[in-house]
């Protein structure tokens, strides 16, 4: 695939490649997504706005120059800013490929952090000697302060020129919650979701604080995804229960919502409103029980995000998968394009062979050509 090296949400040639329950693969215009939904389904994104979240500064016992990368906290309360996961890098930025970035410093419980005006101090290695729990000196109120002035959007090599905030925030982003987009959700607009409404699909939100993405350390990503805490609202949890009910589909708007979704899911079936933190990896060997399609980016193999669709689909129709999405040119990262992908019954069942379609809805199981509706967004 080739790397999306433009920091733009919705362009207009944008694509997106469907995967049916049957394992039958069409290509389409990102624009046509809502055409892959149904009357009745949810459509469940995470409204989480992006933290400027890479803070440079120096080690204060050696001097030397760091770049800390806030990875993680317990609580997506706003007090509960005093203390944070971090991966901690030597100097440099992010013109340098994250794999080849300069280690930092030996880093010790109790050494100082200068990071712009606030100051930290290493509470514990995280059993790793880049990956540190932080302390952060001051109220909630100027740790806040000082990581929005002086932090900056957690950024890689493909992007040539620095991101700002707002390149990183998609259109429903509300508190402040995530280390890096939730960019599955850039598929969505204000106009995508009138058309969704309009023909009786349902949407809602939830906040979780979607993590970083790469460390540059094989070991450190072997860990991805970190413990990620979300919050689901009582009106969102209403309404998965009532779409299960009438038999429509929770379609899931990126990773972090599956993750938030199959983690609050109780024994009964039930998702349950409320806080918690997504500690679980999704892969082959999980059960789906809530979240039947999920809307992606594109990600290479081997990935977090990758091996989640383990639990989706089979391993020959995401091989297949890969063959298209190389085949036809997608781009990958933040800004790439996307994939629909439905579960599939992994149960025993035997693999369906994959078949592209190659022109909007010629592959799309159930669906004629015809029947697809331009969304115009």
């Amino acid at each position: 695939m080739i790397a999306a090296t433009v920091r733009v949400q919705r362009p207009p040639d944008a694509k997106l490649l469907a995967i049916d329950a049957a394992g039958q693969i069409t290509h389409l215009p990102r624009s046509h997504f809502p055409n892959l939904l149904r009357a009745g389904d949810i459509v469940i994104a995470n409204d989480a706005a992006t933290l400027p979240a890479s803070l440079f500064g120096m080690h204060s016992r050696t001097g030397n120059a760091i770049e800390v990368r806030l990875a993680g906290r317990r609580s997506l309360e706003p007090e509960a800013v005093k203390h944070f996961s971090a991966v901690v890098f030597g100097e440099g930025d992010y013109r340098t490929p994250t794999e080849y970035r300069k280690s930092p410093p030996e880093l010790r419980p109790g050494d100082g952090l200068r990071l712009g005006s606030l100051r930290a101090t290493i509470a514990c290695l995280l059993d790793h000697s880049r990956l540190v729990l932080l302390r952060f000196e001051g109220s909630s109120e100027e740790i806040w302060r000082g990581i929005v002035h002086h932090g900056r959007p957690i950024q890689y090599a493909h992007l040539s020129s620095p991101l700002a905030i707002w390149d990183t925030w998609t259109p429903i982003a509300g508190p402040l919650a995530a280390y890096e987009p939730p960019s599955a959700g850039f598929i969505l607009k204000w106009s995508t979701l009138d058309v969704m409404i309009r023909r009786g699909i349902h949407f809602a939100t939830l906040t979780h604080a979607a993590g970083i993405s790469s460390t540059g350390d094989p070991e450190l990503d072997a860990r991805l995804p970190f413990d990620e805490p979300y919050r689901i609202p009582e009106s969102t949890a209403r309404t998965v229960r009532e779409a299960r009910e009438r038999g429509g589909r929770v379609i899931a708007i990126g990773t972090t919502v599956v993750r938030a979704l199959e983690h609050a899911v109780q024994i009964d079936g039930v998702v349950r409103a409320g806080d918690g933190l997504a500690n679980q990896k999704i892969g082959r060997e999980a059960r789906l029980r809530i979240v039947d399609a999920i809307v992606s980016g594109t990600h290479e193999p081997g990935t977090s995000h990758y091996e989640l669709l383990r639990a989706f689909v089979s391993n020959e129709v995401l091989e297949g998968m890969n063959a298209e999405l190389e085949g036809h040119g997608y781009r990958t990262h933040e800004f790439g394009d996307s994939i629909f992908v439905e579960r599939m019954n992994l149960s025993g069942a035997s693999v369906i062979p994959v078949k592209s379609g190659r022109q909007a809805g010629s592959g799309m199981s159930g669906r004629r050509q015809d029947a697809l509706v331009d969304a115009r967004y």
